[in-house]
């Protein structure tokens, strides 16, 4: 099975209402056990907001870390899903789900076969 990256993207802003996020974690849960069910499960996480992050980059041989995200913009890479599919269409379909229960937008990527190293 390929392994695929879903990445939420959420809105920089407020966080919304305790309803709202009580609604989306109910079926953002289903959703985990769901994959788990299908054997599809490696990892899931939400990030904290994009101030948390440091940038490590080596310029002309020197270390140099940066507070803040390497990008800015309006929208910030919020979570993760790593997931075990037998086809990109397996995967858009827990994508699917994920946007769903979240009315944000999934990005998926498939990773590289190990093989290709």
């Amino acid at each position: 099975m390929k392994q695929y990256l879903l990445s939420i993207y959420q809105p920089d802003g407020p966080i919304p209402s305790a309803d709202v996020l009580e609604r989306v974690g109910r079926e953002l849960h289903a959703l985990n056990e769901d994959i788990k069910a299908a054997g599809s499960w490696v990892f899931t996480g939400g990030l904290h907001d994009p101030a948390s992050a440091t940038v490590v980059r080596v310029r002309d041989g020197e270390v140099v870390t940066t507070d803040g995200p390497y990008v800015e913009g309006k929208e910030h890479l919020g979570g993760l899903w790593v997931v075990n599919a037998p086809d990109l269409d397996v995967a858009l379909g827990w994508a699917e789900r994920a946007s769903r229960a979240t009315t944000l937008p999934i990005e998926v990527r498939p990773f590289h076969d190990r093989a290709e190293y």
